[in-house]
């Protein structure tokens, strides 16, 4: 696979945005989010989504992400959506002046999760690793490029065959920020097999 605009397509396209080979960039709305029932006990779809579609079982994708977020819940990063009530998500989302969230969240059959990790507020960089392996995926992040660390393994049960894959960007508040995206990569899977020790 290689990546190319071309091939991209959009679910719920922004008034703002630019899209070619080497940047995206969207400007969110304000109450746009991807959400779906847990704990929070509302149902949020309406984010705008970039990707293509690919049949291919094992790969890897790789995007650096910028972003100007000031708002509580602002964020942007990966997303594999296939429809709203299967999608995978890793981002940080802004909290307050302090700290910010590092996380990914596993929505299966209409229920999200969220699992977080606590950084920097003045962190406005991160590069995000996509590795598919048929239907189970890993997402890892990192500073640099070059040095990932693994943020989450995870199954999607509808997660095998055809899917979509991109970025994404979103203010579930009354805000709004640019989101850049660069480095744009579509690899060889990165995620190696497991070998049991035993």
């Amino acid at each position: 696979m290689q990546f190319s605009a071309d091939k991209l397509f959009w679910i719920r396209e922004p008034k703002e945005s630019l899209v070619t080979d080497e940047k995206i960039e969207i400007i969110t709305e304000p109450v746009t989010d991807l959400w779906q029932r847990t704990y929070y006990n509302f149902q949020n779809d309406n984010a705008p989504v970039l990707q293509m579609e690919t049949e291919e079982t094992y790969f890897s994708f790789i995007v650096k992400t910028e972003f100007e977020s000031k708002w509580r819940f602002d964020q942007c990063g990966i997303v594999l959506y296939l429809n709203s009530d299967n999608w995978i998500k890793a981002s940080i989302e802004f909290e307050n002046e302090e700290y910010q969230r590092l996380g990914s969240v596993v929505t299966n059959l209409g229920y999200s999760d969220w699992a977080t990790t606590d950084i920097p507020a003045s962190i406005k960089t991160m590069w995000y690793r996509l590795s598919r392996r048929e239907s189970d995926y890993c997402i890892e992040c990192s500073t640099d490029g070059r040095d990932w660390k693994q943020m989450r393994i995870c199954h999607l049960h509808e997660g095998a065959g055809k899917i979509a894959f991109g970025v994404y960007a979103c203010s579930p508040e009354r805000s709004s920020f640019k989101a850049t995206f660069t480095h744009m990569e579509l690899t060889e899977c990165q995620w190696l097999p497991h070998v049991s020790g035993i």
